[in-house]
């Protein structure tokens, strides 16, 4: 009896020896490995062909080599405990078949990640409507865009509805056009209005020369004609030329003395019709 629980004590010892032994192995691989990604990733960071390269791209690469070098130390960890690379790779395929199926729209916003890398259809800095959404471009990922809305939230948007959906991008042309409107009165003078208001656009900071600011007649309302009030601008400093030319409508047609615009309606009442009188039927004087 003594002989049977020595033998399963002995047992017990080396399965525990064997057991702990690949545990302590796997934690070293672990953080050895750990060590290895991060010293990896802060080289290509640092390094100075990475760094010609594109913002957009080199995020990219940097993004794809993190999740390529941790699957690789996943595998190495598996390795440890016995798990032969080729078995793993088998599971792995079979795995990712399985969740390719489950999660196709993963891997449609990784492969309209690619696509976006290779068309280009706008790079980090850039200040773009995608998605639905608007913002500045932070960074593009493998499966994700990441966006700063004007309002400074930090927006992430999947590839695949970015690259389905249609992409505004203001960075692109030299300059976009501030579209603002200015109400004038009936009995005001618009031609003294619109030189009025060209003349001090010119002056607003940041404002383009080239195509020179644009003040028409965009529309008519009960209250009076309305001006479209339009100077051009780099998308930098769109809501700078904005504000600006909102103040100057205020500003300068106040100055002009103009009379405040106010709607107009006209009533007409018709005069009443003669009571109708039946045929044959005599209206006769009273004595």
């Amino acid at each position: 009896m003594d002989e049977r629980v020595q033998r399963y004590v002995d047992m017990g010892v080396a399965l525990g020896v064997s057991v702990g032994g690949k545990i302590v192995g796997a934690i070293l691989v672990w953080v050895i490995g750990r060590m290895i990604v991060r010293g990896i990733l802060s080289m290509m960071q640092r390094s100075s062909a990475l760094k010609k390269l594109d913002t957009t791209l080199a995020h990219y690469l940097e993004s794809a080599a993190s999740v390529l070098l941790n699957i690789l130390l996943v595998i190495a960890v598996l390795s440890v405990f016995g798990v032969e690379t080729t078995t793993f790779a088998s599971l792995l395929a079979a795995i990712g078949i399985a969740v390719g199926m489950a999660w196709s729209g993963l891997l449609s916003n990784l492969a309209a990640g690619v696509f976006m890398i290779l068309l280009r259809p706008f790079k980090t800095g850039d200040y773009v409507t995608a998605g639905g959404v608007t913002g500045t471009v932070h960074s593009i990922g493998l499966f994700a865009t990441t966006l700063d809305t004007p309002d400074n939230v930090r927006t992430i948007v999947g590839n695949n509805k970015i690259f389905s959906d249609t992409i505004q991008n203001f960075s692109t042309n030299p300059v976009r056009r501030v579209d603002c409107t200015a109400q004038l009165a009936h009995g005001a003078d618009h031609e003294a209005a619109i030189a009025r208001l060209k003349t001090h656009l010119a002056l607003i900071p940041n404002v383009a020369k080239t195509p020179a600011p644009s003040v028409e007649i965009l529309d008519f309302t009960l209250a009076g004609p309305v001006l479209a009030v339009r100077p051009f601008c780099h998308t930098d400093h769109y809501w700078g030329v904005y504000f600006a030319t909102t103040k100057i409508i205020r500003e300068e047609l106040g100055k002009m003395g103009l009379p405040v615009p106010s709607q107009h309606v006209h009533i007409n009442q018709l005069a009443a019709a003669p009571p109708h009188r039946a045929a044959g039927s005599e209206i006769h004087p009273t004595a």
